[in-house]
């Protein structure tokens, strides 16, 4: 199926950028908050997003207000009722995500299909609250949406195989490049990339090396963007622990246990760049 109109429920980094990607390439979209404050924040934000590209000659002013034009910020779930596919981009709380989808299986249309954007909880709990499991599935994308070229389909037991190419279809037409994961703790990237995470943390706990010479040894030595300690504190280390936490309580696997250090740092409000304080100082 083709799809036209997108939702977006959840209008903070990552809905934001979900929703903009969406508008860029053509498909009307709504994006929802709970409340006006937070939905005048995100939108604007995406605003921003977009006069940045045309500061930089990626697109032109008309263009950007195109864009604009074809996002739709709402408070009322009631406007999904006509979406295509909605992607769910609220925080990780698998009882907020299950009432979401409770709400989305009786507000949309039998045909649309209800997706999660999260990056570690079990999309097959959250389609189990629905009457229409087959058009579920994971649609993971990496922060920030409009620059990481990569998003990661999470197909469960019970997403048709209609479902998974539509998606397919979709991610394509934005741009970015489809991998299938299966509905696993950590799906691909995140099982492959929190143990190295750890054992950064750890070498730093551990005064193995310093930030400075952990984080320069991968990115020069790996040709990695950037070190392990920089990207946690841009991922935000709060939302860090929590991966670690979910994945180690599905799968009991040593590789998850969250560094001590990483716990007591959450603990003291130190979450990264969005703190203003993590491995690094921001302020």
């Amino acid at each position: 199926m083709a799809f036209k109109k997108i939702g977006v429920v959840g209008c903070g980094l990552m809905g934001r950028g979900i929703a903009e990607v969406s508008a860029k390439s053509g498909y009307d979209v709504v994006v929802s908050e709970i409340n006006k404050e937070l939905l005048s924040k995100g939108m604007s934000a995406i605003d921003q997003s977009l006069a940045r590209a045309v500061e930089k000659g990626k697109m032109s002013a008309a263009d950007k207000d195109k864009v604009m034009g074809r996002i739709k910020g709402t408070i009322d779930m009631q406007d999904f009722s006509d979406c295509d596919l909605i992607v769910e981009a609220a925080i990780e709380n698998l009882d907020l995500k299950k009432k979401i989808f409770a709400d989305l299986d009786r507000i949309c249309t039998p045909s649309a299909i209800l997706s999660t954007n999260t990056s570690c909880l079990s999309v097959t709990d959250v389609a189990a609250v629905t009457r229409r499991s087959d058009k579920v599935l994971g649609c993971h994308f990496f922060n920030p949406v409009p620059v990481m070229q990569l998003l990661e389909l999470v197909k469960t037991i019970t997403t048709s195989q209609a479902t998974l190419e539509a998606a397919i279809d979709w991610g394509k037409s934005l741009g970015k490049t489809i991998i299938i994961a299966p509905d696993r703790p950590g799906f691909i990237v995140n099982r492959a990339f929190l143990p190295y995470m750890v054992e950064a943390i750890e070498m730093y706990e551990q005064g193995v090396a310093t930030r400075e010479d952990i984080d320069t040894g991968v990115k020069l030595g790996l040709n990695h963007p950037m070190g392990p300690l920089t990207l946690a504190d841009m991922v935000g280390l709060d939302t860090l622990l929590f991966i670690m936490d979910a994945i180690y309580a599905e799968t009991k696997s040593p590789k998850f246990i969250a560094p001590v250090l990483l716990r007591k740092m959450v603990a003291a409000g130190h979450f990264g760049r969005k703190s203003g304080k993590g491995f690094y100082d921001y302020k």
